[in-house]
């Protein structure tokens, strides 16, 4: 018995390929079929589909074949799309994205048994042509989040706490200051934080806090990874302090509701000096560690996605008098690439700051280097001046 080749549909549904000859059993179909599907993260799935559904458009429109696709109609559908400019009069796609299409294309090409128009010189070449343009012209510079360094984090989470109101405004502050934390020292990206669930968060007895990945961007197999996040001098600052303040919230929520959380806070002590020693509470292994929070304080049984996360640093920015055009630099790769910032300011080498951050090079080291922090091992310090 021979499995014969998959054809993707527009969305990325995978379907057999017409033959007389008996394909697999469908139990076994569908769970080739499901494996297939689980071999790229989510985000990726949902990109690649909306990229060839918007590739199948425009071959529709201009009458030209979508799969297989000849080289020379990627490269022009690659044109076609440089050359798209948005009301304002740039340019509406930046080079990446033009990237992430053909890789989607490449991904469709595959599955269904064609080779992928990316590898073909014509469209490599097209893909070269269209950076050198844009570099040339200044078009669509890449953004960069600026960078959250130690003393922003302690001025916003401060600021967050001297601005609780009553308990609704606190169940917000411990959230969002763990979050900040956390982040930073975790140097997690925004998904990263709202994959989280409380089952991968634990209290280490002399490490501090171990959060374990179970996927990120950098690991689609799903190998994982575990990062300790440290105790600290000050509690202001300190991690785990603010994991287990937060942690505090869910447990009452998820076993008294709403009557539980208000007591809780209503009776806690002024946070004056370290908690990360006490006793931890027990939570749902599988509830949302960060989740969305209505007005009045009550929480939500669904996680906090990752597109709130740069909403919440921006917000508590803003709340701790950063200036508006400082706040509007702010993403949720500010944690991330504050602590490589951090990291290299306090002289850390690459290697060391890699096995916090999970990158597989030091490329992306060099680059923050030199954009945050360029006075480091730089001559212009010491040429006398």
């Amino acid at each position: 018995m021979t499995i014969e080749p998959v054809n993707e549909g527009p969305s990325g549904s995978v379907t057999a390929s017409s033959s007389t000859e008996p394909v697999v059993p469908e139990d076994v179909a569908a769970r080739i079929a499901g494996a297939v599907q689980r071999s790229r993260a989510e985000n990726t799935r949902r990109a690649y589909a909306s990229d060839w559904d918007r590739f199948v458009t425009w071959c529709f429109s201009h009458g030209r074949n979508a799969l297989p696709a000849h080289p020379m109609v990627v490269a022009a559908y690659l044109i076609d799309a440089a050359d798209t400019l948005t009301e304002d009069g740039e340019r509406a796609y930046a080079p990446a994205t033009l990237s992430r299409w053909v890789a989607a294309l490449g991904h469709h090409h595959r599955r269904a048994g064609h080779s992928a128009p990316g590898s073909h010189e014509v469209v490599a070449a097209t893909l070269s042509g269209i950076r050198r343009d844009y570099a040339a012209n200044g078009d669509r510079p890449r953004r960069q989040a600026a960078p959250l360094l130690v003393d922003d984090l302690v001025t916003i989470v401060t600021a967050a706490r001297q601005a609780v109101t009553g308990w609704a405004s606190e169940v917000l502050e411990r959230r969002d200051t763990a979050l900040l934390l956390m982040g930073f020292a975790g140097a997690f990206r925004r998904g990263d934080l709202a994959d989280l669930v409380c089952g991968d968060v634990s209290m280490h007895r002399l490490d501090g806090v171990h959060v374990r990945l179970r996927r990120s961007k950098t690991d689609q197999e799903g190998e994982g990874a575990t990062r300790a996040l440290p105790f600290t001098v000050s509690h202001t600052s300190c991690p785990p302090c603010a994991w287990l303040r937060w942690v505090q919230v869910l447990a009452a929520h998820d076993t008294y509701g709403r009557p539980g959380v208000i007591r809780l806070l209503r009776n806690a002590p002024p946070f004056d000096g370290h908690v990360c020693k006490g006793a931890v509470p027990r939570t749902a292994v599988r509830a949302p560690l960060f989740r969305s929070i209505r007005k009045n304080g009550n929480l939500s049984e669904t996680g906090l996605s990752g597109s709130a996360v740069p909403w919440v640093i921006r917000r508590r920015a803003e709340q701790a008098g950063y200036d508006e055009n400082v706040v509007a630099q702010l993403g949720g790769h500010s944690l991330r690439a504050g602590f490589v910032t951090q990291a290299v300011r306090n002289g850390r080498n690459a290697q060391a700051i890699m096995r916090q951050t999970g990158h597989s090079t030091a490329a992306m080291i060099e680059v923050y280097t030199r954009e945050n922090a360029p006075l480091i091992a730089n001559a212009v310090t010491d040429i006398g001046l």
